[in-house]
């Protein structure tokens, strides 16, 4: 998330009320988990291991809760707890919006069509053509282009950004809360959604599936992309152009989809994997690490389909050998 108007490392300092190291002046533009960070932005790291990850990243302010000498041209936030004060300065920067915030006045398109009992947020924007069927939830700050069909019962959450020509079919649900909890002694911490979810034009996406916001990023759609019905999609997750999604395919946040890539159904992949541009992920496929691009995979966990097919065929030979050496 970009922070409006930009900060400076004292002035986020005097918000949280903690010691920084560096300039004064040095510039904070936005804030970001590590693995989504750019120039100019604010990551937080708070585990012994990760310290050299945050420092060497492309953030050039860490909060962190360890003392140390800053890399050149980057500043340091002393926090006791750096996971508690990114949130208090993501929700200082982006409060949290109501549950039950209503729009008034509304950029909806003359030719746009609104079915019955269509619950509108504050600043919301729908395109010419644009067709909303029955009981659809929109929160603040969406926009929807121009054409794009939204069937009923769908959810779209605050600052949801949908494309031109896409059709969102029944019971999706569009910009929920990231799944991202910290440990702690006593249960779980959560931490607070800030992001959003942007949805190129001429995607479909199908009947029950669920999309994350980012945490403070985006999770991002590309162009032509197909999605079938009931898969969930995590946190700051960015899926390429004109991808094939089968039904029931859960993938975690910040995984990279490249384009033109073919996930079959009930395939499962985890947080942080690269699927590289053309692959093909057969059915009911397990991932454990980043797939190379053009080739087909299979099997949990996966591997390349014809070295899965080998392993397959000797598996089978095992009986009889183990019978031999009895023998």
């Amino acid at each position: 998330m970009k922070i409006v108007p930009p900060q400076t490392l004292a002035s986020l300092a005097a918000i949280l009320n903690i010691e920084y190291i560096g300039p004064a002046d040095h510039p904070v533009l936005g804030i970001n988990e590590i693995h989504r960070v750019e120039p100019g932005d604010l990551t937080f790291v708070d585990v012994k291991k990760y310290f050299n990850k945050a420092l060497t990243s492309a953030a050039t302010t860490i909060l962190l809760n360890e003392r140390t000498e800053p890399p050149a041209g980057k500043g340091l936030l002393l926090s006791d707890d750096p996971f508690r004060d990114y949130n208090r300065l993501t929700e200082y920067f982006q409060p949290t919006l109501s549950l039950t915030q209503q729009g008034g006045a509304q950029a909806v398109h003359p030719t746009a069509h609104l079915g019955q009992h269509v619950v509108l947020g504050e600043d919301v924007e729908i395109g010419e053509g644009a067709e909303i069927g029955h009981n659809v939830v929109i929160g603040s700050h969406v926009r929807i282009g121009a054409h794009t069909r939204i069937y009923s019962q769908v959810y779209l959450g605050d600052y949801t950004v949908v494309g031109s020509h896409c059709t969102i079919q029944a019971g999706a649900q569009i910009g929920g809360e990231a799944f991202y909890f910290k440990k702690r002694p006593y249960g779980r911490d959560k931490m607070l959604t800030k992001g959003r979810v942007l949805i190129a034009d001429h995607v479909d996406i199908g009947a029950g599936t669920c999309i994350d916001r980012g945490v403070s990023a985006d999770t991002t759609i590309g162009e032509y992309t197909k999605i079938d019905n009931l898969v969930q999609i995590g946190h700051d997750t960015n899926i390429g152009a004109r991808v094939l999604i089968a039904a029931q395919v859960g993938i975690a946040g910040v995984c990279t989809i490249e384009d033109d890539v073919t996930i079959w159904g009930q395939v499962g992949i985890p947080s942080d994997i690269v699927v590289g541009a053309g692959s093909v992920i057969l059915a009911q496929s397990g991932l454990i690490s980043d797939v190379l691009p053009g080739k087909i995979y299979m099997g949990s966990p996966a591997a390349e389909h014809k070295k899965h097919l080998r392993q397959q065929a000797s598996l089978s030979k095992l009986p009889g050998l183990i019978q031999r050496l009895d023998e």
